[in-house]
């Protein structure tokens, strides 16, 4: 099916309701959640039922879209807990639950007929055949596996009515998608139930038999030897050919990332696709994009598969990627007056900063921090993290700006 740039939805990650928020201010038309038992990121900090009526509420009343992930692969015994689970669900009313295993569709089914399903990366949907078979069993939207290159896709959504959701930014897992074995042999944590340990980011050596003790290095680096190590996923420079290949959402990886990479991917991808929509077929990716990408912390960009296999360029050998030259160091919770506003410090900020502002729908701005003052109303010379304090300003801060300081200064 041909999607134009207008119907094209931007899919974001909320690991808690303070993401959730910002995910909706920086652009995001949908967002994807989890609860604290059965989604694949139990290391997140999730949301409880409670919140999670609480977080649904709040981007309904912004027309904003919430997914929530059932999407983990169960067990016997965990049937009933699944059960009363989606039970809630069909009470909070999200607009769809995200699923890997066929025994939960089925469950969907049965006890929620009404509920869109949406079926998760997870389930290694590779072809079309596997796409109608999906649909035969009610699901309505699939995260087309990340194996899969642009044509492969063109191909899928010219033959099916169903919504082909593709993921256009963030971390990929060495393994078919995302169903690794290496986290339960290594540390039994299982990856496929919420619990990965990220040993694929680990760094290896070589041990021979008979020389017990003698690490070897597989490859010299000044860092070491990560073989496993992925490049991150960045598509900023084909969002016009993702849209093309009909894709209905461009889904941002990372519930787990902090709240720095949350709102200048968000919005940098919502520029993205608004660009598309203005001027289909001149699209050109601007520079400030992507510095803006690449000063949230990655492993290095890659466009992995969606031009054919990429080889040794989608790794990442030395560990981590380039230094951001961007330290997060607050949050704005509300503005007091003309250049004063309340904020939460995330990393040691200190007066006569000079900082960069990140504000929903409008670029980074230039300023500095002109005076501190602590919750006693005392003039501080610096501020700790987990801190609250009134920040004067040049300019002015808004509620859910990130305030970041340049390193280099």
């Amino acid at each position: 099916m041909k999607r134009e740039p207008a119907t094209v939805e931007l899919l974001a990650p909320a690991g808690n309701f303070e993401k959730l928020r910002l995910a909706v201010d920086y652009g995001a038309d949908a967002v994807y959640l989890g609860d604290r038992h059965f989604s694949l990121r139990s290391a997140a900090d999730n949301f409880t039922l409670e919140e999670m009526d609480r977080a649904v509420a709040y981007a309904h009343s912004r027309n904003v879209r919430v997914y929530v992930a059932c999407n983990i692969y169960p067990r016997t015994a965990e049937e009933e807990r699944i059960a009363r689970y989606l039970t809630d669900l069909g009470r909070i009313r999200p607009d769809a639950v995200i699923v890997a295993d066929p025994g939960i569709c089925l469950m969907i089914r049965e006890t929620l007929p009404d509920m869109p399903i949406h079926l998760s990366t997870q389930a290694n949907t590779t072809s079309l055949k596997a796409v109608r078979f999906w649909e035969t069993q009610g699901v309505s939207r699939i995260n087309i596996a990340r194996e899969l290159s642009l044509e492969e896709i063109k191909v899928i959504t010219a033959g099916c009515d169903m919504e082909i959701e593709a993921f256009v930014h963030g971390a990929v897992c060495v393994a078919y998608s995302g169903r690794c074995l290496l986290s339960n042999f290594l540390t039994g944590r299982d990856g496929n139930r919420g619990k990965c340990s990220h040993p694929c980011r680990w760094q290896y050596h070589l041990s021979e038999e008979l020389r017990p003790g003698q690490f070897l290095p597989i490859e010299e680096t000044g860092r070491g030897s990560f073989i496993f190590n992925t490049r991150d996923l960045c598509m900023i420079d084909h969002v016009d050919k993702m849209i093309a290949a009909g894709i209905a959402s461009l889904k941002i990886e990372g519930r787990m990332k902090g709240r720095h990479y949350l709102a200048a991917t968000i919005q940098t991808y919502r520029e993205a696709i608004d660009a598309c929509r203005r001027a289909p077929g001149a699209y050109q990716a601007q520079d400030r994009w992507r510095r803006t990408l690449a000063a949230v912390t990655s492993r290095g960009y890659s466009t992995h598969f969606y031009f054919d296999d990429p080889g040794s360029e989608g790794f990442n050998y030395a560990g981590t990627g380039p230094e951001p030259p961007y330290t997060l160091v607050a949050l704005v919770l509300d503005r007091i007056g003309p250049g004063r506003c309340r904020g939460r410090i995330k990393n040691k900020l200190f007066c006569r900063d000079r900082v960069e502002i990140l504000s929903p729908g409008r670029p980074a701005r230039k300023d500095t921090i002109l005076e501190i003052t602590g919750a006693d109303g005392r003039p501080l010379a610096f501020a700790q993290p987990n801190s609250e304090v009134i920040l004067r300003l040049k300019g002015d801060g808004y509620p859910d700006d990130l305030i970041r300081r340049l390193e280099a200064d």
